[in-house]
């Protein structure tokens, strides 16, 4: 009957949805760090060092790919799969944009407790980390992203030879990495800062509320070019909902418009707004180019 078909295609788009729901879960850091960088070829921006990518491509390919995520998009010549591969492959240029506002704004990390959502290359905890975080989490929807690029970097900035991470005042001033793969020089003490997730963001916020050791609320989150799709604004909001702290403060950077995929910072101002959770600020504009924004969130009730 129709009613039985309409039901039993609802049953079928449910379960394909929750087959789209990637599962989390964190990444140990290996005690022989060299395996991190084995293969790796690493660049340099802003004096921070990460993972040239094109080797990457070349060279990730069977377990260092369980996903598939970088054949797929070399074959498909995408930077988004939705639902596959989202996008952390590609440092993206809000990043940049937030790194910038650190410096602007004087954000003071030390001994704070910092979630890197979306982290992607993970540059953005990097800095936290050399602001003298307490603690810095890094979480990228593909475990591949984790495994292959965010933590070789996180790796490849702690080891640096003849200094430790510090505060970061002196980034542009250090000197650039050779273009050749580096050897890791003992476990230093900020990688035991770190702790490393990939997952669809709810299943991500599940497994640190359900851990036997659970994380404190987050007093920075910080998150680029993770708007993009509007579909995902309710798994975000509620990520930032019950992960953030009292008083906490969320740092996202965002292109106005993202054309072909619909969402923008005014779309998920404006979702924000409806929900009645949070207060939000726009604290600071860029025109070059296509325009792009960095938004400040708290929680309406904070301090």
């Amino acid at each position: 009957s129709p009613k039985l078909a309409a039901a039993k295609h609802q049953d079928e788009a449910a379960v394909k949805k929750n087959l789209c729901v990637k599962a989390a879960k964190e990444h140990s850091i290996p005690q022989d760090l060299n395996k991190v960088l084995e293969n790796k070829v690493m660049e340099t921006v802003l004096g921070l060092s990460y993972v040239k990518l094109s080797v990457v491509e070349m060279t990730c390919s069977g377990d260092a790919d369980s996903e598939g995520i970088v054949s797929k998009s070399v074959s498909s010549h995408s930077d988004l799969i939705p639902g596959v591969y989202e996008g952390g492959l590609k440092i993206w240029e809000c990043t940049f944009d937030l790194m910038d506002y650190f410096s602007e704004a004087e954000i003071d990390f030390t001994n704070k407790t910092v979630l890197d959502l979306g982290c992607g290359a993970g540059l953005l905890g990097i800095v936290a980390l050399q602001g003298e975080a307490a603690r810095v989490h890094f979480q990228d929807y593909n475990s591949t992203v984790i495994d292959e690029i965010t933590l070789p970097n996180v790796v490849a900035n702690c080891i640096s030879k003849g200094r430790r991470m510090g505060s970061g005042k002196n980034r542009k001033a250090s000197k650039p990495p050779s273009k050749r793969p580096r050897k890791a020089e003992g476990s230093p003490d900020v990688l035991n800062r770190c702790r490393f997730f990939s997952g669809e963001w709810s299943q991500v916020s599940q497994l640190l509320s359900n851990s036997n050791n659970p994380c404190l609320k987050y007093d920075i989150i910080l998150t680029s070019e993770t708007i993009y799709n509007p579909d995902y604004y309710s798994a975000l909001h509620d990520t930032l909902a019950q992960l953030l702290d009292r008083n906490g403060h969320v740092y996202l950077a965002s292109k106005v418009h993202y054309f072909g995929v619909g969402g923008g910072v005014y779309l998920f101002e404006k979702f924000i707004e409806d929900k009645n959770v949070f207060k939000t600020s726009m604290v600071k504009t860029t025109d070059q180019g296509l325009q792009r924004c960095i938004m400040e969130i708290a929680f309406k009730n904070s301090c």
